[in-house]
């Protein structure tokens, strides 16, 4: 009946009520039909069509949109009524395929990505026709194209080279692995890609020692560079992935840890106005200077400075005397240069020996800043408060980092407003527990070689 009134209607020419009785009696593609064609409600139509996934509403909704040129829309809905050799056809004829995948998203057979990578071959666009071989299951053709993707371009192409990792991680072929290994260490075309990708290849591969090594190497060239902050975030963020893995930590990297957390130590102690545990940390990082290439002379600046400030006379004299060498002598700031001067001229040689605490292991008295017990022959883990060594009786783990420090140092930071000093994670002063359980921390260190 409703089907009947709904003809009636439309023959008369009311249009709107036709449509209302064709809904009635679920003729949806009546409905579609008269809303594109009758009453000039696109719109209208498209939402019955993905309301009631009707295929043949949907071809007529794509060919509507293919008159008005919209190819976009006409391709969805020429993908939606199952068409998929017109929807490809039409897509490869006005430039659209990487929409034409994007609209089959979890539908596409890997048949479909081929087609639409084979498409993207002959058209010599290497990076769209790596990710589709890459979603194809064709991990060999992938990474053939990704990587001269990377090769095309006047610089690295990032891009390019983070989808052939995930393609090998993907793929777990030896061959492909060493394939790409070949391409980041410059042996395809003479030029060493940055070293972050091979650690990004790595850490796909679980090949975590690997990845230690060349976040090591990352963090080195970071550090002769002056990133001093992004040369620690990627030794910690390797340091946890280890932990995470049980995996011991390599010495060198721990030493390289331990050097710029002393370094971002000092800063923050300045800052508090504390100048003998700022002194005693610039002083540790000023005995490895030369790790410090990029700003040798500032921060050997700092630490005669600060040693003169804690009345640290003897320490202040001789880095006084390393800045007044021919070759770092003009690099002195002048505004400290005449003091620099008179430190060495006049020295004063005298200077307290430095306090001493428990060893955390056997309770002997060693320097507070000492990381090596001579009666125990342990070395000892150091406090991220204060960069001195941990105290057994007073105790507390970051929550965050799991690394530990002097608990009452630690909370008089938090209390003052600062996060962790190794992670920068905001902590709750409850949540700094005591702990018993801090052996583990140094026993899962590889020792030096």
């Amino acid at each position: 009946m409703h089907l009947q009134y709904a003809k009636a209607k439309e023959s008369d020419g009311q249009y709107r009520e036709a449509a209302t009785y064709y809904e009635s009696a679920r003729d949806y593609e009546s409905v579609i039909r008269l809303l594109l064609h009758n009453l000039n409600s696109p719109e209208e139509a498209v939402r019955i069509v993905r309301e009631t996934k009707s295929v043949e509403g949907a071809k007529m909704v794509a060919k509507f949109f293919q008159k008005l040129s919209d190819y976009n829309s006409a391709i969805q809905f020429l993908v939606l009524s199952k068409c998929m050799d017109e929807a490809f056809q039409l897509a490869r004829t006005h430039g659209k395929m990487e929409l034409y995948a994007e609209i089959l998203g979890s539908d596409a057979t890997p048949e479909d990505y081929k087609s639409v990578a084979l498409h993207f071959e002959n058209e010599r666009n290497h990076f769209l026709a790596g990710k589709f071989y890459y979603l194809a299951g064709v991990y060999p053709k992938a990474v053939k194209h990704l990587i001269r993707a990377a090769q095309s371009t006047s610089t690295e192409d990032s891009e390019s080279i983070q989808m052939a990792i995930d393609v090998i991680a993907a793929a777990d072929d030896d061959g492909l692995t060493r394939q790409l290994i070949d391409f980041l260490m410059g042996e395809v075309d003479g030029i060493p890609k940055d070293a972050k990708y091979l650690f990004r290849l790595y850490m796909a591969k679980h090949q975590y020692r690997e990845a230690a090594k060349t976040a090591i190497i990352i963090a080195r060239e970071e550090q002769n560079s002056g990133n001093y902050r992004h040369a620690h975030d990627v030794l910690l963020g390797m340091y946890g992935e280890l932990q995470r893995q049980k995996l011991k930590i390599p010495a060198d990297m721990s030493s390289a840890l331990l050097l710029l957390h002393s370094y971002t130590l000092a800063r923050l102690l300045v800052r508090k106005g504390d100048h003998l545990k700022a002194a005693r940390m610039l002083i540790r990082v000023s005995n490895n200077i030369s790790k410090f290439p990029a700003h040798m002379v500032p921060i050997l600046t700092s630490t005669v400075i600060e040693c003169q400030r804690s009345g640290l006379k003897n320490s202040s004299f001789n880095f006084a005397a390393m800045l007044m060498r021919p070759e770092t002598r003009g690099q002195i700031d002048e505004r400290y240069k005449k003091k620099i001067e008179a430190i060495v001229r006049k020295p004063q040689k005298t200077e307290e020996e430095e306090k001493t605490s428990p060893c955390p292991f056997c309770s002997s008295p060693v320097e507070e800043t000492s990381l090596e017990c001579a009666q125990c022959q342990n070395s000892l883990p150091y406090c991220i408060a204060t960069g001195q060594h941990i105290l057994a009786d007073d105790i507390t783990i970051c929550p965050s980092c799991t690394f530990p420090a002097i608990r009452a140092e630690l909370i008089k930071l938090v209390e003052d407003g600062e996060s962790c000093p190794m992670c920068s994670t905001t902590l709750d002063v409850n949540k700094l527990t005591p702990s018993a359980n801090w052996k583990s921390i140094i026993l899962n260190i590889e020792a030096p070689n």
